[in-house]
């Protein structure tokens, strides 16, 4: 029996949805157009007395294989530059993939998002967990974020200030479910200027040792790296980085050997990629899922991978790190069902 609102149809496959390529399928769910869609298909949930969640290109999400939810997909599309001050603003809707959003504004002559290329998913799922890379965040050029407030079913502008970004983190993940996202605004100065802070980039990039300068070269420099350091989800099913890196104590960091850390507010940022190699994780198996032998901190879809896999890989890996350097890894990806 189909749903009242026509977007929705009853057991609506996800499992070409996500990035991971777990099977999956919810009670209800199809891909939503417009803001008016997104409030109908929500509403139709509450009715049915069911969650509802808005989904992008899967990207940063674990999905169970029965979902007893509607879910929806955002689908609407559009963006567009304008010139304002001494910048651009670009805006752009919670359906637009994120990673042509950063090549079409680099190839308008435009920096400031260079640093952030090739990261999959969508402009609407971008601010949830304040996407970053290469030593840029979502939050260092966002403006605001378009919301439909399902308090009172109001669409609603947020400032970037009322977001609540952090890192990896934002307002919407302390409130799930309250905010849809319904599209982003972003601000780039015209005096850019490259970030290179981050190891990858800071080394030149460029045969011959040549520097980086324009944003062109910069984004080459950060698709190469990410190409040698993370396995093409559509080749290899993965949720990116699985983990997030931990911040401890200063002292706690000095008492772990072969880790190089960097300074963060709170403490030491240390790669969750590095704990996990120094305890084996390289390319170890369960099941289905696996993690990358490339690098320690995705965990991949090795071939028929189930969420059941994927927990039990993870839980080992959590425990193990616990053990020998008594730091907790966070899982990065979001789990939607079970």
């Amino acid at each position: 029996m189909r749903a009242p609102h026509a977007p929705l149809v009853p057991q609506f496959d996800l499992s070409g949805r996500n990035t991971l390529g777990l099977r999956s399928r919810a009670s209800y769910g199809g891909v939503l157009a417009d803001e008016g869609e997104m409030i109908a298909a929500a509403q139709f949930a509450d009715r049915m007395g069911l969650p509802f969640h808005l989904l992008g290109g899967g990207s940063n999400c674990l999905l169970a294989e029965e979902i007893d939810a509607v879910v929806g997909i955002a689908g609407a599309r559009g963006r567009r530059l304008q010139r304002v001050g001494g910048g651009v603003r670009v805006t752009a809707r919670a359906g637009e993939t994120w990673d042509d959003i950063v090549r079409w504004t680099v190839g308008q002559g435009f920096g400031g998002l260079e640093n952030l290329a090739g990261i999959p998913g969508t402009a609407g799922a971008a601010p949830i967990q304040n996407i970053g890379a290469f030593g840029v965040e979502l939050s260092d050029v966002a403006e605001s974020v378009d919301v439909i407030d399902t308090a009172d079913w109001t669409q609603r502008r947020l400032a970037a200030a009322e977001c609540g970004f952090g890192y990896r983190h934002s307002r919407f993940k302390e409130d799930p479910g309250r905010f849809l996202v319904t599209g982003i605004t972003l601000y780039l100065p015209a005096a850019w200027r490259p970030v290179l802070s981050h190891e990858g980039l800071s080394r030149g990039g460029l045969s011959g040792g040549a520097s980086l300068t324009g944003a062109a070269q910069v984004m080459g420099a950060v698709l190469a790296r990410r190409g040698a350091r993370l396995p093409d989800w559509r080749l290899t099913g993965n949720a990116g980085s699985f983990f997030h890196n931990p911040v401890v104590p200063v002292a706690a960091a000095a008492r772990i050997r072969d880790v190089c850390g960097h300074p963060a507010p709170g403490g030491v940022k240390l790669p969750a990629g590095k704990l996990l190699d120094l305890c084996g994780f390289r390319g170890l198996r369960r099941g289905g899922a696996a993690f990358s032998e490339i690098n320690a901190l995705i965990l991949v879809n090795a071939g028929g991978a189930t969420l059941r896999d994927v927990d039990a890989l993870a839980a080992r890996a959590q425990d193990a790190v616990r053990l020998r350097f008594g730091v907790d890894l966070v899982q990065e990806p979001s789990r939607v069902g079970d």
